[in-house]
């Protein structure tokens, strides 16, 4: 029977800590040691009890989330995870292929999606790029950036990964992180939908931007609690991080 524990070295290596979860146990197996011959630590569960009591005990930087399990949801589960706090960045995988369903995922906090069968070298690039842009698995930034960004109140301490308004750290996700940092870097542009997918979750939606209105809706909720309201809407055009007086 597979071995469905950690590996021996995930509690003292510093490579990211993979968590794949999927009812399919040699597909399960096998994208754990996938990611283990890339260089990362993987630790494998089958339902949603086990892996949310893994998420509990292991603390991983990402988790591999099959969509259909036999106790629940993946996208259910994702979405309860979220609620709880637990930020480490979500790609999902099923066999579902409908824009709908990709959207769906994404909206409860997921930061990626393939559909099965699937190439282990595509998953193990894109494991390698969300955990780069959630700097789990990022070079050292220059020093010109050490000091972070900031616009008005707003400031984010890129090295931390830590984002504070009037002096409250704000808690984000990877997906939300990496997207204010875009609207930060480019205060006072107007930019499209298809430039944030572009630059934030660097792949196409086929068309369908909604997953873009969802994040700015969620990032609103979180930066734009204080005042003055940042986040500006340009009808038919995009968005703007800018002081309303601007």
């Amino acid at each position: 029977m597979p071995d469905r524990t950690a590996d021996s070295s995930a509690t003292t290596d510093p490579s990211p800590r993979v968590l794949v979860v999927d009812d399919e146990l040699f597909l399960a197996d096998l994208i754990a040691s996938a990611l283990r011959y890339a260089g990362f630590a993987s630790t494998t569960a089958g339902d949603c009890a086990e892996a949310e009591a893994t998420v509990t005990r292991e603390r991983p930087d990402l988790i591999i989330l099959d969509v259909l399990l036999p106790d629940g949801s993946g996208i259910d589960l994702c979405r309860r995870l979220r609620e709880n706090g637990v930020l480490a960045p979500v790609i999902f995988l099923t066999a579902r292929r409908t824009v709908a369903d990709k959207i769906e995922g994404l909206s409860v906090g997921g930061d990626d999606y393939l559909t099965k069968p699937f190439s282990l070298d595509e998953l193990v690039a894109r494991a390698r790029a969300i955990l780069r842009r959630s700097q789990l698995a990022a070079p050292a930034p220059p020093p010109e950036e050490t000091g972070g960004l900031r616009y008005a109140d707003l400031v984010i301490d890129q090295e931390a990964h830590v984002v504070r308004r009037q002096n409250v750290v704000i808690d984000l996700s990877p997906t939300e992180f990496n997207l204010l940092r875009y609207l930060v870097e480019n205060a006072g542009r107007v930019l499209s939908k298809q430039q944030i997918v572009d630059q934030v979750w660097e792949y196409d939606f086929g068309g369908n931007h909604g997953v873009v209105s969802t994040y700015i809706s969620y990032l609103r909720r979180k930066i734009d609690q204080f005042d003055p309201p940042l986040i500006q809407t340009i009808p038919r055009v995009g968005y703007t991080l800018r002081l309303p007086a601007e």
